[in-house]
């Protein structure tokens, strides 16, 4: 049926005419988050692929094995067809995206000569906004991940035989926590939004056409109150501005029932995402002088230490360059639907970096639906999304020549 249909789909273009100087570079990941169907709810083993009611389960098939085959497929079909690829090609196909990005970063400008030809750049990743209706990001947030260590002693201690003779890490630790965002999840960090960019009236507009039920998914997520139920306020909250979260505490009793240990030492562990034109060194700066300061007020015997672990730059890109242009149609023709154009609120760095090195524009050209749940239990892609993903990426290499 696929074969089919991008037969039409040249016999209707035969005047197509081919561009080979145009280089366009398509990312993907290979490598997936870890699953365990012991632990996590799945309901199949997660690396056996199981389809059903038109959904394919198992890890990976969002994010990012069926983006993957999806452009395998689009050019298998060229190839069927016996027509010639509209553009050339490279790939880039990541096998540490999930376990070591530093490693791929450093990869990537120590061989930047292999970008260096290359006009258009598609990544494959993110998924939609929506469940039924197609999306293109043209934004999405940074991230900086922080540790905070507290120690009391060389080893763990029974709280019944020395409780009240040392002071709790655990408190330390809650006390610091519990002043990084205030009652309506605002950060309190001096200097968090100082480099948040107002919204323009242009981008606001665009909040209005977006397909989007803020009720809808505060149901299926089981949700008693939202931050926001307007609907552009809700998705600025999501994509527009930075956000705080707690992630847990290492150290402590996490199991079932009772422990009655006082920790040697704790971790807790939060990240904070930025939105463009934030700098992940900047904010690292704010986060650990506030904590700093809080420490100090504090007066606890204990040893702290706050430390930045992790950062990824935000991204973003104009909507209004060639190669979101070719994404758009091509997604439009796939679906037969307008997209919606969309920030997403997740952090995938190498976006930004692919940008910085080759001073080229970037697209993100999702192929899952929103309910994906990509890198969590059930992640699933539905067959449909996967059949038309390749048509959409077929389509995209036709425009882009043009």
């Amino acid at each position: 049926m696929l074969y089919s249909w991008l037969l039409g789909l040249v016999k209707k273009w035969q005047h197509m005419v081919l561009r080979l100087n145009l280089m366009t570079l398509e990312l993907s990941h290979l490598d997936v988050s870890s699953a365990s169907a012991k632990h996590k709810g799945w309901i199949n083993e997660p690396f056996m692929m199981v389809e059903k009611d038109g959904k394919l389960y198992g890890r990976g098939t969002s994010d990012g094995k069926g983006p993957s085959l999806g452009w395998l497929h689009a050019i298998e079909a060229y190839q069927n067809t016996k027509t010639d690829l509209p553009v050339n090609l490279k790939f880039i196909y990541v096998g540490t995206e999930k376990s070591d990005k530093w490693h791929f970063e450093h990869l990537l400008k120590k061989k930047k000569m292999f970008l260096e030809d290359v006009t258009y750049i598609c990544v494959s990743d993110s998924t939609w906004l929506d469940v039924n209706k197609p999306s293109i990001p043209y934004g999405m947030r940074g991230f900086c991940f922080f540790h905070i260590e507290i120690s009391c002693a060389k080893k763990d201690l029974h709280s019944g035989h020395h409780g009240g003779s040392v002071l709790d890490p655990i408190s330390d630790l809650m006390y610091l926590l519990n002043r990084l965002v205030d009652l309506e999840g605002n950060i309190i960090i001096p200097g968090a939004y100082d480099d948040v960019e107002p919204v323009t009236p242009e981008e606001e507009k665009m909040y209005e056409n977006i397909d989007y039920d803020v009720i809808k998914f505060q149901e299926a997520i089981g949700c008693q109150k939202l931050k926001f139920n307007d609907k552009a306020k809700f998705l600025m909250s999501r994509w527009r501005f930075p956000c705080l979260s707690i992630h847990g505490v290492e150290g402590t009793n996490s199991k079932d029932g009772f422990k009655t240990i006082l920790p040697k030492k704790v971790i807790g562990k939060f990240s904070i995402h930025l939105v463009p034109n934030q700098e992940p060194e900047k904010i690292s700066k704010l986060v650990i002088d506030y904590l700093d300061k809080l420490w100090i007020m504090r007066r606890s015997p204990n040893t702290y230490k706050a430390y930045l672990v992790n950062c990824g730059k935000p991204w973003i890109s104009s909507i209004h360059n060639e190669n979101y242009k070719a994404a758009w149609r091509a997604t439009k023709h796939a679906y037969d639907v307008e997209p919606d154009m969309i920030r997403d609120g997740r952090s995938i760095p190498v976006t930004a970096l692919l940008q910085e090195l080759t001073s080229k524009n970037v697209v993100m050209l999702p192929l899952g639906a929103g309910d994906d749940d990509s890198d969590t239990e059930n992640e699933k892609i539905d067959v449909q999304n996967l059949i038309c993903g390749t048509k959409l990426m077929a389509a995209y290499l036709y425009e882009i020549a043009q």
